[in-house]
Order: C-alpha cells, then sequence, then structure tokens
C-alpha cells in the first residue's frame, strides 16, 4: 500500500504507504439507524494513514460529518505497511479495537479474511454503495461484503518533458533500447504492479498472470528491461527529485504528485498510457471487535457520497471511487486525479498467495 506521507510540494508522494440534514435523518431513521444528531455517544474511532492524509480528513471530512450527524470522530494514524494489520487482529483476539473503521490496502483485506478479521458489511445500510464504480466493493470468498472503496490512486507513466518532448503512448516505451539507463521503477513487486503493466502490455491483460508458469513468463519479460533501469526506488522523493531535474528522465510514478510537480513549474508530465494506468486504492474495512457498527456503517456510507468524494479529489488529491458522470468535477479537476481509460487493475491475489515464491523469484530476476 502507498504510503502518503505530506507537505505542500508533494502531498500525495508515497505508501502507502478524504448536507442534508432533516432529509439525512430521515432516510437514516428508514434504514434502521438511530436518530444521532446531538446525542452524546463515545467517538467512532476512524483509521487513516497518517501525515498529511490523516490531517486532511481530519480538516475537510470529520468536521462537516459530524456537524450533519452528531457523531464524534477520534481519528487515528495508522502505521504503514501490515502492522496495522497485525495490531487489529490481535486486537480483536482480546475483543478490543483500535479503531473501529480503518483504511486498509487492498492485499492486507485479503489477509484479514483467513482470520475473519473483517465484520460483513449489510449493503441494505449502505445505499450510496450504489455509487461505486464496481472495483471499490471488497468480498469475502462467498460474495458477502467486508469492505467498501476509500480512496483510490493511480500509477503513471511519468517522463521528462525535456527529454521527450512528445507524451510517451504506451508502457511497451520501457522496454526501448534508447531508453538504456533512463527508468527509475518501483522496487517491489508488490507496489510497482510491473508484473501486471507487463502482462496488459504483452500478454493480452492481467488474467494471464493466473499460473506460475505464465507468471514466470512475464517475469522473463520484465528482465529484459534491466539495461533500461537506472534506479530501482523505495524513496519517492528520490525518484522525484531526479526525474525533475532530468537524470533520471522516465518512470512510474504516482499521477497526482507528477501533476503537482508539473503545476510548480517542474518539467514533468504523467501519462495515462493506452493500456491504462494502475488503479490502486484502499476500503473502509470495520474491525470484527467493534462495538460501533451502526456507526461504522453510517460514516462509510457518507464517504461514498459523490460530492464527499469530489471533495477529496480537490483537497486530498485522490481519484473518485463513485462514477464519474455523478461527480461535479470539472475536466480539469479530473484529470488531475483519474482517467476514462480503463485501468489495469493489480492482481493482488499474487501478492497474498505466492507471495514469498514471488518476492524469490522477483529478486532473482529482475532486480538482482
Amino acid at each position: 500500500m502507498r504510503t502518503l506521507h505530506r507537505n505542500k510540494a508533494s502531498r500525495l508522494t508515497g505508501r502507502r504507504r478524504f448536507l442534508a440534514g432533516a432529509s439525512v435523518l430521515a432516510g437514516m431513521a428508514a434504514l434502521g439507524f438511530p436518530a444521532v444528531i446531538g446525542r452524546a455517544a463515545e467517538p467512532l474511532k476512524v483509521g487513516t494513514y497518517g501525515g498529511y492524509f490523516k490531517d486532511s480528513f481530519d480538516k475537510h471530512i470529520y468536521p462537516e460529518f459530524t456537524e450533519e450527524t452528531g457523531i464524534q470522530i477520534e481519528s487515528i494514524a495508522e502505521p504503514t505497511g501490515e502492522a496495522w494489520l497485525v495490531q487489529l487482529e490481535t486486537a480483536a483476539r482480546a475483543g478490543v479495537a483500535p479503531a473501529d473503521v480503518s483504511m486498509m490496502a487492498q492485499v492486507a483485506m485479503l489477509k484479514g479474511q483467513s482470520s475473519r478479521l473483517w465484520t460483513p458489511l449489510d449493503l441494505g445500510k449502505l445505499p450510496n454503495a450504489e455509487n461505486l464504480l464496481p472495483q471499490y466493493v471488497h468480498r469475502y470468498p462467498d460474495g458477502k461484503v467486508d469492505g467498501i472503496g476509500a480512496v483510490a490512486w493511480y500509477i503513471t507513466l511519468v517522463s521528462n518533458t525535456d527529454a521527450y518532448p512528445e507524451a510517451p503512448a504506451s508502457w511497451a516505451e520501457f522496454w526501448e533500447p534508447e531508453n538504456k539507463g533512463k527508468l527509475g521503477l518501483l522496487a517491489l513487486a508488490s507496489n510497482s504492479f510491473l508484473l501486471e503493466i507487463t502482462a496488459k502490455t504483452f500478454f493480452g491483460g492481467t488474467e494471464f498472470l493466473g499460473t506460475e508458469e505464465n507468471v514466470l513468463k512475464a517475469l522473463d519479460k520484465l528482465a529484459e528491461l534491466k539495461p533500461n533501469v537506472a534506479l530501482w526506488y523505495r524513496d519517492e522523493g528520490q525518484f522525484q527529485q531526479a526525474l525533475q531535474s532530468g537524470e533520471i528522465p522516465m518512470g512510474q510514478y504516482y499521477h497526482d504528485v507528477a501533476g503537482l510537480a508539473a503545476a510548480e513549474g517542474h518539467p514533468v508530465r504523467s501519462t495515462f498510457p493506452k493500456e491504462g494506468g494502475v488503479n490502486d486504492s484502499g476500503c473502509w474495512a470495520l474491525s470484527r471487535a467493534s462495538k460501533r457498527e451502526t456507526d461504522a456503517l453510517v460514516f462509510i456510507d457518507y464517504m461514498c457520497r459523490p460530492e464527499i468524494q469530489a471533495k477529496l479529489a480537490r483537497n486530498v488529491g485522490t481519484a473518485p471511487t463513485v462514477r464519474r458522470e455523478l461527480t461535479d468535477l470539472t475536466d480539469a479537476e479530473f484529470a488531475a486525479v483519474s482517467s476514462d481509460i480503463e485501468p489495469i487493475i493489480p492482481r493482488y491475489d499474487l501478492y497474498q498467495v505466492r507471495s514469498d515464491w514471488l518476492n524469490q523469484k522477483w529478486i532473482e530476476l529482475v532486480t538482482g
């Protein structure tokens, strides 16, 4: 999962590793929710990624949610990686919830299923979930919903406009001989999604990655990139600086951050290739140890409103998880965070089911 550390210049860099009044109350009552305006209750604990990301939710989302519903929010900063998943699982065994609702990475969602960590969510009490794009409704193997899309972002093909006056049109550009020593790529299989990019570009789609034999074919194709890679990066700031200076003039990066750099006058361009950008995301999930299911559903449903997703796009820089036509985002606002080109959806199952084997092969064949 992308780490979202923030400042003015790079507010969406990284992890991985955001009024209707009486009518809302009437709708909630019809769905079986109790009236909550003006009540006194313990805060609903909501976990999000820390730093600027959490600060943005604290400023732009939680106050108006509380004003409308009366539900106070205790904002929790989650640790990065899978540390939060481990904390949630350990606490749940003791009947404790460090957060009622947490924003979780897709692989962590899958791993949490094995211990039934996530409370199944009743879509009948989440009417705004109908606004979501299909990839943002996460389910247990038995079909029960265990996660609802919270935020999304894209990894795209970025280039220095001084070095590349014309925008590259395809991920296949990475493999071109003239790009020897010019690429900056994310270092891990599980955050670069280069396997999926390769499968979509050369093998017809990500469904190709359904067998170990085919994963090895994709890894062999990726190994052809090695002469072209100047940097396998974990520190996003390091690559951003090299991209802006032209030292490493092409690679993969976060669309929103590249857009911020361009807006500040740096010679940086973010391109959605014809094969699509990589669409990664986080889910809202409810710990089974939480005693606040009713309030949690009110919160998650609120976050599925088009106007709230548009607010996140404008203030946090995330792509909307709802259908574009439901929002009031202008073409420019939408283009700053997303694209109408069909995205590449990561094969998160690979990084759960074949994690150890894949990481070993990744080092042996690609980055080693």
